[in-house]
């Protein structure tokens, strides 16, 4: 109920880097996804973290337009979109860039981004 409150198990949009940092201090596990409108590979992560919110709780799923988050990707040394940010007690542990990890392919798994996540230790991964 408290990670429900905290807004895990649903993935969604926040509007905003200062929202970014609010939303991290909040939970201990956080995948933050930076997209952009135009880049087509960002409808496929999109359709795979949906996904994998509901079925892990245990940490929160968000995705934040990178053209609107200059600081955060200068921060982040985002370059590659999409890229997952893969956040643990407030500070960012590991990034998932692009497809590289995925297997190079559009048409990878659920499965295969949930193995990663777990990799990661962002996810509980059996």
């Amino acid at each position: 109920k408290e990670w429900l409150s905290k807004g895990h198990g649903e993935y969604r949009e926040i509007p905003s880097e200062r929202d970014f940092f609010q939303e991290v201090k909040e939970s201990k596990n956080v995948v933050c996804h930076f997209y952009r409108d135009t880049t087509f590979r960002c409808q496929i992560m999109d359709k795979h973290l949906s996904v994998l919110a509901k079925k892990h709780v245990e940490t929160k799923f968000l995705k934040l337009n990178a053209e609107k988050s200059p600081f955060l990707c200068e921060r982040l040394r985002i370059k590659v979109i999409p890229t997952l940010a893969l956040v643990k007690d407030g500070k960012t542990q590991d990034y998932v860039v692009g497809f590289t990890d995925l297997g190079n392919t559009d048409d990878f798994t659920t499965e295969t981004l949930e193995w990663r996540l777990g990799c990661a230790d962002v996810i509980n991964y059996r």
